[in-house]
């Protein structure tokens, strides 16, 4: 064990020394090395799929869920799409030397703040083999190194996308230390990994609810985090019907293992009797498995009873829990008990309701007549992701280049002397 914590902070020192050169790189330097990053992996996206497809046969031998392997899998499609995702990050603006908020005190200092990176971030991660390439994207643009340790079920794929990018690195004349995976599946890794709060600056965990508490419990160093995606979808009562129905059924079926997938649905009581037909047929045909409140299970009486538990539990899978509610303010009041701050919408024709539900809810991301499966910083217009944070220091739901800097205080002055 000894030498599993040597090794960790070797690799938390390389980051360190890594960072403080990234942090003077040029945003063309960054960009031309973005750009030559999604080059490397679609020239090598053969060799990634054939690394993957060990991972996800293993998986399937250790008996991972249909959830996690759809999680692991990485086809020709899926190396695309993280190519496409890393030259968007290196189109769009760099935060880093961003000058904000100048103004001019009374005594003549003119003071201002500037963007500045965050230093090293460290990633522990489930399943996602897309993250390796993202992190890795958004925490270069970023002027970040990164440290990231990807679980076990996935290390040929991480390994094999992290080679690639740190062979772009070093072509191109750039700290190789900036981008670094641990190569060690010991779980005394990732708990040596949180002890390194003098080389790295914050943690994002990215996985299950358990990892992320087992995180949060272990670190030494500040997490953003979020435990869950208790996501909702409270369907009002001057809803349009079909626009109704085709946003839940997205919002459950399109992926119901990611964390921006709907769990919970509320239904006003005076849409119920015409909406939930029209809804249960497609999601029944879609093999989900509704779990309903009395008044759900009048109107739809092959719905299984749902439980008080059911209201707080993250499916991940083809499951639904729908309560009929008799306004806005129950819906509202549902949410805050029930929900873990991530995503929420609403479907109405109602501009006041709209209005109210978006100041009222207080969950990272709210929308109004649209599916929750646009909570995801690709989505939103951020490139790619590093993950969403459900705590509002410093950072509050999707993050992308901006989340992962800081400001720094700048002051001009002509001589001036405090008395």
């Amino acid at each position: 064990m000894k030498e599993i914590g040597l090794q960790m902070a070797e690799i938390g020192r390389q980051a360190r020394r890594a960072s403080t050169i990234l942090a003077k790189v040029s945003t063309d330097a960054k960009n031309r090395a973005l750009i030559a990053m999604a080059d490397a992996l679609l020239a090598n996206r053969e060799f990634l799929v054939g690394e993957n497809r060990l991972d996800v046969e293993r998986a399937r031998q250790d008996g991972l869920s249909v959830t996690m392997i759809d999680r692991l899998t990485l086809s020709e499609t899926a190396i695309k799409g993280i190519a496409r995702g890393i030259t968007e990050v290196a189109a769009l603006p760099d935060p880093v030397g961003n000058v904000t908020a100048l103004r001019r005190r009374p005594n003549g200092l003119t003071v201002g703040r500037m963007r500045i990176p965050l230093g090293v971030i460290g990633i522990i991660y489930e399943s996602r083999p897309n993250v390796t390439a993202d992190a890795a994207a958004l925490c270069l643009k970023s002027g970040n190194a990164v440290i990231l340790r990807g679980g076990s079920e996935a290390i040929r794929s991480n390994l094999a996308i992290c080679r690639i990018i740190r062979g772009v690195l070093r072509d191109l004349s750039l700290p190789e230390a900036a981008i670094q995976i641990v190569p060690l599946t010991d779980r005394e890794a990732v708990y040596e990994l949180l002890q390194l709060d003098e080389s790295i600056d914050v943690i994002i965990p990215r996985g299950g609810e358990e990892l992320i508490r087992a995180v949060v419990r272990d670190s030494k160093i500040p997490v953003i985090k979020h435990y869950k995606g208790v996501c909702h979808i409270f369907v009002d009562q001057s809803a349009d019907l079909d626009m109704a129905v085709r946003i839940c059924i997205n919002a459950k079926t399109q992926r119901p293992g990611v964390c921006n997938a709907m769990e919970s649905l509320l239904v006003h009581e005076s849409i119920a009797p015409a909406f939930l037909p029209a809804a249960a047929g497609p999601l029944w045909k879609a093999g989900v498995t509704i779990r309903g409140c009395p008044r759900t299970r009048e109107i739809l009486p092959d719905a299984e009873e749902a439980t008080e538990e059911d209201w707080y539990r993250e499916y991940l899978e083809l499951i639904l829990s729908i309560r009929v509610v008799p306004d806005l303010d129950e819906a509202i009041a549902h949410i805050e008990k029930y929900g873990s701050l991530h995503t929420e919408a609403i479907i109405t024709e109602s501009y006041e309701r709209a209005q109210r539900f978006l100041q009222e809810v207080n969950s990272s991301t709210v929308l109004v007549n649209a599916s929750t499966r646009f909570s995801d910083g690709f989505e939103l217009g951020l490139g790619a992701e590093i993950g969403i944070s459900t705590t509002r220091l410093h950072a509050f739901g999707p993050m992308g280049l901006e989340e992962l800097t800081t400001t720094k205080f700048i002051v001009y002055g002509n001589g001036q002397v405090r008395t």
